[in-house]
């Protein structure tokens, strides 16, 4: 990889990255404030989660503004991993918290509103972001795309959930779909912990190919 595709990707990420913190600093807010509102404890974890995914992608906003990135790899994917554990537990209590009747979530439009938008963009940003850190060799940049799909899906667990509660006041969707997704968050906080992500420096493989021809 020449040092001018290279740092095309490192501009690239550190792009995805400011979009993602703004984004979901908007969406803690609308989110908090419509649960709030609403007694949605769903809605006042998904608000917590878009915090956690800012620390996450700040993290690799940190890393990719240093002079050499690859230096700090390991720490940052550590960063990561505590930033899925935290998402898992968080998810998990509310979960909990609602299936067993502690917490009555009501209606609400605005957070039907600020769910459906994040299933529709967050998809996007994630599979952005992981083609550029699959290209780029970075195990963190891919890293923090899953983290942003496992958003990805929460959103969409949690509006299904509202939409179910508001529709036929079914108050366990949401729990048992947001305890689904606390699984696979713990599970790749694992593998983040581990470096153990789908990352492959091409030019390891580029390597690999010349060497055979």
């Amino acid at each position: 990889m020449t040092a001018e595709r290279r740092a095309v990707l490192h501009r690239r990420i550190r792009w995805i990255v400011g979009f993602t913190i703004g984004y979901n600093l908007i969406e803690a807010v609308v989110s908090v404030a419509a649960g709030s509102a609403a007694s949605s404890a769903a809605l006042i974890g998904f608000g917590l989660d878009s915090l956690v995914e800012v620390l996450s992608a700040a993290a690799v906003a940190w890393q990719f503004s240093r002079a050499d990135p690859e230096k700090y790899e390991k720490g940052t994917l550590r960063v990561i991993a505590l930033a899925f554990f935290a998402l898992a537990a968080y998810v998990s209590a509310s979960a909990l918290l609602t299936l067993f009747g502690a917490v009555e979530p009501e209606h609400s439009t605005l957070g039907i509103v600020i769910t459906a938008v994040s299933v529709v963009v967050m998809p996007f940003v994630s599979w952005f972001e992981r083609r550029t850190g699959r290209e780029l060799g970075s195990a963190t940049a891919v890293a923090d795309s899953k983290q942003t799909l496992i958003c990805t899906y929460l959103s969409a667990a949690v509006l299904i959930g509202l939409l179910l509660n508001s529709l036929f006041g079914w108050t366990w969707a949401d729990p048992v779909a947001a305890l689904v997704i606390a699984v696979f968050a713990i599970r790749e906080g694992i593998e983040a912990w581990k470096g153990d992500t789908c990352a492959t420096p091409v030019a390891m493989i580029l390597e690999g190919d010349n060497r055979e021809h």
